[in-house]
């Protein structure tokens, strides 16, 4: 018996340490670091409001304080009484960091040059994923509600398993007597810009290819999840000068014939538009850009065989006679395909004399056809832009009078953050909330929505590095490759959708002439200060989101 004994002891000895791993509901608002064991404290939060047709965020935090080991997690159903959310309505994984900098403005630097970090944002959907010892991974659920879901209390759970123990973790998603319209029905005006070239670059396929569209599509569905109203098209090959790592071509092909002629190729602008529209994206046309950074343009001609460039401005005369004959055959073209009426020519940060001279071309030789710019305010065409975005430093010239003009003529108005703003923005090393805050400083100056300039034009290895040579880390791209989301993502769709509520409850308390409500509505509101951004951002949102829910 003694031997029994001591054998029985030498065999527990010489048995493998495992790890010690341990999971406690965080918070969304919080980018949990790698390197941190069980030590982390954090707020705890298992529990949500929602209206039927919402998406809710949860975020559990695995922390391992021994060895190496493997964490799985599985979501399960959640359950009202008989009522039942599919686990299939539960998606999110574990988020994985990439390295980042800190907010540097704009201008070209080395990629290195503001330092290395590391930040939590990309949300991979992989079951599996390795915890080293003394690190934590933060665990994001996002929970989309039916539109028919009975109302009632449902209790969720996440199930995270190791090779010695298995944890599981409950909340509980409050479904109210509400439904949110489809995405698409959404009144915010979303315009990320699409760039489908660094798409083929990653995936490594053929551009235009069947494979290439097959792969686009995730993507674009993802975006048209969130309400996305515009499809991003480009008329002249690098419009942006090739600013992006993948540089945009043109999606038309201009051809001078040999006896002097032009002819216009469109058929990879239907292609792209038509496979926009079938995933759902269908308001907007942007086409860019009759005034490209470089004041160049080109095109294939059919006497050499070789491709050329036209350097022409604004205001020249072969300025104008090299777009006039592009300009009738495009409209000619778009009235055809019954797309004239939702196709804009679109410009971003020019000055004033080239957009008044481009405008004049565009008068003369497509009379009727709508513009779109994003850059500054400039009251001298103001009445000539139908969507109009300004910069977050000058969308105070939004008046609201001018909104409410520009409302009554069925024009559209919204801001845009880019490289220059600290906050609010989507940079890899944001703060959470900061992502909700934008939709929601829309609310706030009585906007119809937001841009931003780059969906998803990645760097080298975005998945590893969000570092770029221009702009803050995570400026170029808010999806990851594979169609993988991200926390800044997350937290944008999320905010759009209280935008999307406060709008439905405040016309209802307009209507019905509920004054109480219209008062409570307008007082929550106020509670949104984004001279307040960079200390209470997560304050002012949480508390936002949850007043809504109670009215």
């Amino acid at each position: 018996m003694k031997t029994f004994l001591i054998a029985i002891v030498a065999a527990m000895c010489a048995a493998p340490a495992y790890a010690q791993v341990s999971a406690k509901w965080g918070t969304t608002d919080v980018r949990y670091p790698v390197e941190a064991g069980v030590e982390i404290k954090s707020a705890s939060v298992n529990s949500a409001a929602a209206w039927r047709g919402e998406r809710v965020n949860f975020q559990l935090l695995v922390s391992n304080g021994a060895a190496d080991t493997e964490a799985r997690y599985t979501f399960g159903s959640l359950r009202c009484g008989n009522s039942v959310i599919p686990a299939t309505n539960v998606t999110g994984g574990f988020v994985q960091p990439v390295i980042t900098d800190k907010f540097t403005g704009c201008g070209r630097h080395a990629v290195d040059a503001y330092g290395e970090n590391l930040s939590t944002d990309r949300i991979t959907g992989d079951s599996v994923t390795l915890l080293s010892a003394n690190t934590s991974r933060g665990l994001w659920l996002t929970v989309q509600i039916p539109q028919d879901a009975a109302p009632g209390t449902y209790k969720g759970s996440v199930t995270v398993t190791t090779a010695d123990k298995t944890i599981k973790r409950n909340y509980t998603v409050k479904v109210l007597n509400r439904t949110l319209p489809t995405p698409s029905e959404w009144r915010f005006h979303l315009d990320f810009w699409q760039n489908p070239y660094a798409v083929a670059r990653v995936h490594n396929v053929e551009l235009w290819s069947p494979e290439h569209f097959n792969l686009l599509r995730p993507y674009m569905k993802k975006l048209a999840a969130a309400g996305q109203k515009v499809i991003t098209a480009t008329l002249t090959h690098k419009p942006w000068n090739g600013q992006t790592y993948d540089p945009f071509g043109s999606m038309v092909t201009w051809v001078r014939k040999a006896d002097g002629s032009w002819w216009y190729d469109f058929t990879i602008f239907d292609r792209w538009v038509e496979f926009m529209m079938d995933c759902g994206i269908t308001k907007e046309i942007t086409c860019f850009s009759m005034i490209p950074w470089n004041l160049s343009f080109r095109y294939y001609d059919q006497a050499s065989d070789s491709h050329k460039e036209m350097k022409c401005a604004p205001g020249e005369a072969k300025y104008a006679e090299f777009w006039g004959g592009m300009l009738k055959a495009f409209s000619a073209h778009l009235k055809e395909k019954g797309w004239f009426d939702k196709t804009f020519i679109s410009m971003d940060e020019r000055s004033l004399s080239q957009m008044q001279a481009a405008i004049k071309v565009i008068k003369e030789y497509a009379p009727g056809m709508k513009i779109s710019m994003a850059g500054n305010y400039h009251p001298e065409i103001e009445s000539d832009i139908f969507d109009y975005c300004l910069d977050i430093e000058a969308y105070k010239h939004y008046t609201p009078e001018l909104l409410a003009r520009r409302r009554a003529e069925g024009k559209v108005s919204t801001y845009y953050t880019c490289c220059s703003a600290e906050y609010p923005n989507l940079f890899t090393f944001t703060n959470p909330a900061d992502g909700e805050f934008i939709a929601l400083e829309a609310l706030v100056r009585n906007l119809d929505g937001y841009l931003r300039w780059a969906y998803n034009s990645w760097t080298v290895e975005p998945e590893k590095d969000s570092r770029f040579t221009a702009w803050p880390a995570g400026d170029t791209y808010v999806v990851y490759p594979f169609s993988l989301s991200s926390v800044r993502w997350e937290r944008l769709v999320q905010g759009i959708q209280q935008f999307e509520k406060y709008k439905i409850l405040m016309d209802e308390a307009q209507k019905s002439g509920n004054k109480s409500r219209v008062a409570r509505l307008e007082k929550l509101l106020k509670g949104i200060d984004i001279t307040k951004i960079a200390e209470e951002s997560e304050r002012m949102v949480n508390d936002f989101r949850n007043g809504l829910n109670k009215l």
